[in-house]
């Protein structure tokens, strides 16, 4: 099995697979947009927007494991990361509660 075999969950809920990514460079990360390090946001954006076009992508994997610093829904994780850092990577649906 590898990476592009799993199917998770947009941030808005559709489905899709891993495989939509292949051939691209992936940095996946694990964010919690409550945390101290979430101004690390505004850097992953910056990123993302100078390489996208490369074929570089970043998949944002909200988590409310640590300490509780991913505490909203789904769509209040997505307009928080909107508003405040202006993610525009794709982010998934919430792991850990």
């Amino acid at each position: 099995m590898s990476i592009f075999d799993l199917q998770v969950n947009t941030i808005t809920g559709k489905l899709i697979t891993l495989s939509n990514y292949r051939g691209k460079v992936l940095l996946i990360v694990n964010t919690a947009s409550r945390c101290s390090y979430s101004r690390q946001f505004a850097g992953l954006q910056r990123l993302y927007e100078s390489h996208t076009e490369q074929g570089f992508e970043i998949l944002g994997f909200p988590c409310n494991q640590f300490n509780e610093k991913e505490p909203g829904n789904n769509s209040e994780v997505q307009e928080y990361c909107e508003s405040n850092f202006r993610v525009r990577f794709p982010l998934f649906e919430k792991m850990g509660g």
